[in-house]
């Protein structure tokens, strides 16, 4: 399912859905443990953005950075329905279960890309690779 014959990234399988669901789910789990939002952008944005070796540009908001944000709601909780994920492939394990911090709005490179459930035009993002940005 990984189509590694073929050795193109963009046509695997893409696995279980999460990454819609990571600021929610790490928030539900981390909140409680008396982790703050701190801790969130840096276990969610700017450490990736150190493994990829992308930091110059993404994970920080600082100038010369990428603009890319997202605006939500740590108090508002959902209860994950997976046919409303915007994942190839709907399997979660998180289907039917309660999670706090919803996202409003998302932003990428200064754009808005999603607001309030609906992506607002055609992906334009890029790929990204290690330490070429």
């Amino acid at each position: 399912m990984k189509l590694t014959e073929q050795g193109h990234f963009l046509r695997a399988w893409g696995g279980i859905a999460s990454l819609q669901l990571s600021l929610a789910a790490v928030w539900t789990e981390a909140r409680p443990r008396g982790y703050s939002v701190t801790h969130m952008a840096e276990w969610l944005s700017r450490n990736p953005a150190r493994l990829a070796g992308i930091e110059k540009r993404k994970g920080s908001i600082a100038p010369g950075c990428d603009a890319d944000l997202v605006i939500w709601n740590p108090e508002a909780k959902f209860t994950v329905d997976a046919a409303q994920l915007h994942h190839r492939h709907k399997v979660t394990p998180y289907a039917g279960r309660e999670l706090a911090g919803v996202v409003e709005s998302t932003f990428l490179r200064g754009r808005k890309i999603f607001d309030r459930g609906e992506f607002l035009s055609l992906p334009h993002g890029q790929v990204l690779l290690r330490g070429k940005i």
